[in-house]
């Protein structure tokens, strides 16, 4: 009768065969490392290295040429950019940003030439804009809009605030509240609590 394997006897079995294949991948790697002889390259004077690499002198490349040869991680680093600037001298649109940079613009050029901002939202109604947009597709026709047409009323840019009560009514309630408090005895300060004995 076999046993059933454990899910813990599983587990390390699983992670025995993955390290097994780590290792065999890593020394087939090491393997092909090891024919393959090492050459400093930034060592090397750079007419050698680019007959080396089979690569074409960067400042030779011309619009259309292929880049994607300098861009091979043996090729060493000043070669890769100096295509690279080759690159964005060929064609002035690669070199462009677009504005894709946050700190290309100037936020804060508008704050200080503009007055204030200026938005269609409008408070308990939303984006103005969006309103008007659902007000034409719901519309009646033109027949229907002629015979009664509803006038928008043009949205006020002032804050309306409310009247402001005079001092003098605020007198008169205090001497009426003074008046009622004479009569009506001040409510309790503390919590009474009262326990029936006999209950229990």
């Amino acid at each position: 009768m076999t046993a059933v394997a454990s899910f813990f006897a599983r587990r390390r079995a699983g992670l025995r065969a993955e390290a097994e294949a780590e290792a065999e991948s890593t020394h087939a790697a090491g393997v092909e490392t090891c024919d393959t002889p090492q050459l400093d390259l930034d060592a090397l004077p750079e007419e050698d290295v680019l007959r080396l690499l089979d690569l074409p002198d960067p400042d030779t490349l011309k619009a259309g040429d292929d880049f994607t040869a300098f861009m091979a991680k043996t090729v060493p680093a000043y070669l890769r950019k100096r295509a690279l600037r080759k690159l964005w001298r060929s064609n002035p649109v690669l070199a462009c940003v677009d504005g894709l940079n946050d700190y290309d613009d100037d936020y804060l050029a508008m704050a200080r030439d503009q007055g204030p901002f200026q938005t269609s939202y409008q408070v308990g109604k939303g984006l103005l804009k969006h309103i008007e947009r659902i007000a034409a597709q719901s519309a009646p026709t033109e027949e229907v809009a002629d015979a009664v047409a509803p006038v928008a009323e043009p949205v006020e840019d002032e804050v309306q605030t409310p009247d402001l009560p005079q001092p003098v009514a605020y007198a008169e309630a205090e001497t009426e509240a003074d008046a009622q408090s004479d009569d009506i005895p001040p409510a309790p300060r503390r919590m009474r609590f009262a326990f029936d004995e006999g209950a229990a």
